[in-house]
């Protein structure tokens, strides 16, 4: 059972009474807590660019999700500072390959991009989707596949929304700038092409918002990332998958560490992936975070993404 402030704000948000849904839902935020740590990976050090200048000497310093954010990708542990979470995770089976020390940093989604072009993260693991857009900025080694889910609330009428028609006239929560939006935005400019009503966005800043807005009525569905929200409709039974979307449609897309375009560093960060992918401690991570359903058998440099 959690009992920290923090956490017990988490769960009520989430509209439940008590924590012990989390151990119905077969995540234990307690035991989540303890790192799962993977030897350093040779090859993956002997990757690392020589003279290569991280931003803490002997630390990678990731920009993670936490504010604005929701389980399982970040959330503060009972100390009300630790961050957990499966991205938090990755990071340190990343770092822990490096053979470095990890310096995780909290940021919300519109600081990671200038974060790391400018230099002051070395890399952010941050549910990001590899984009055709984002790959002539930042490199990508991918660590997990990419899923949208259609949520609704639970005593919606709302059975299926799973293509473009099924959009129409609907008030959808989504995040601004995310390929998520992307899709959505794809779909009503097919729609309103064939004579069908707008889609009505809705822009909210956090997990909470979110909630609020489907439970309320003010809005029809939510559309995010799956495991996040098939995580939140275990855990509490106020919401409903009706449709799956992969993240890069029409085409499949994966989820990435993120790292500045040209400083080299990729190669060692899909080395040390492989090397946690090979050892077992991956699926570990995403086993004990739900996400297993989205795992993958090695990791790739800047595949073919969203817009490709």
């Amino acid at each position: 059972m959690m009992h920290s402030a923090k956490l017990t704000a988490v769960a009520a948000l989430l509209g439940i009474s008590s924590l012990a849904n989390a151990a119905s839902s077969g995540i234990d935020l307690v035991a989540n807590e303890t790192p799962i740590n993977t030897p350093a990976s040779p090859e993956a050090v002997a990757k690392i660019p020589t003279n290569f200048k991280f931003v803490n000497p002997g630390y990678l310093t990731v920009a993670v999700a936490v504010l604005g954010s929701a389980p399982p990708f970040g959330l503060f542990a009972r100390d009300n500072k630790t961050v957990i979470g499966s991205e938090s995770d990755i990071a340190r089976l990343v770092a822990d390959g490096l053979g470095l020390k990890l310096k995780l940093v909290p940021a919300s989604w519109e600081d990671w991009p200038l974060g790391v072009t400018s230099g002051k993260y070395d890399a952010a693991t941050y549910n990001i989707t590899v984009t055709k857009d984002r790959k002539t900025k930042f490199d990508f080694a991918t660590y997990r596949q990419d899923t949208l889910g259609f949520y609704v609330k639970s005593t919606s009428s709302i059975t299926s929304i799973k293509s473009a028609p099924d959009i129409a006239g609907k008030r959808i929560i989504v995040g601004s700038g995310t390929n998520q939006e992307s899709v959505l935005l794809a779909w009503d400019k097919e729609n309103q092409a064939k004579g069908l009503k707008a889609f009505t966005p809705i822009y909210v800043t956090d997990d909470a918002a979110s909630t609020l807005a489907l439970q309320s009525g003010r809005a029809d569905a939510t559309f995010g990332p799956n495991v996040s929200a098939a995580y939140k409709a275990k855990l509490t039974g106020t919401t409903k998958l009706v449709g799956i979307v992969p993240g890069g449609w029409p085409k499949t897309a994966n989820i990435a560490v993120t790292l500045k375009k040209g400083n080299g560093l990729v190669d060692a960060v899909q080395a040390s992936l492989n090397s946690a992918i090979a050892n077992g401690s991956y699926l570990k991570v995403l086993d004990r975070w739900g996400e297993s359903v989205e795992k993958i058998d090695h990791s790739e440099i800047n595949p073919p993404g969203l817009g490709d």
